[in-house]
């Protein structure tokens, strides 16, 4: 039999958060924020042509891209990509990027 309950019933929401905070996930779901916010942030030419994957623990951005010569672009623009990725990142950064052929 489960244990009484102590208190009132509180929102899942909050359940959630404090369950967020207390494991140590919270940072990286802020960090993962990043990707449904790529086209915005990228702008629609370079999110034609790539598709962000996953963020590492240790803030690596893995993104497929459509085409070597897109990937070469991508590189040389990697700096300029990262400040504005970290611009919307919050107090996490993205600390550098992985491009991949996409399959």
């Amino acid at each position: 039999m489960a244990p009484p309950r102590k208190g009132k019933p509180q929102p899942i929401g909050d359940a959630l958060t404090r369950y967020l905070d207390q494991s140590g996930l919270a940072k990286r779901v802020e960090q993962a924020g990043i990707i449904p916010e790529w086209a915005r942030i990228v702008g629609e030419q370079i999110a034609s042509v790539t598709e962000p994957q996953m963020i590492s623990r240790d803030g690596t951005l893995f993104v497929a891209v459509r085409t070597n010569s897109w990937m070469q672009e991508l590189s040389l623009m990697e700096p300029q990509i990262l400040r504005l990725l970290n611009a919307h990142a919050g107090e996490l950064t993205i600390a550098r990027i992985r491009w991949r052929l996409m399959r």
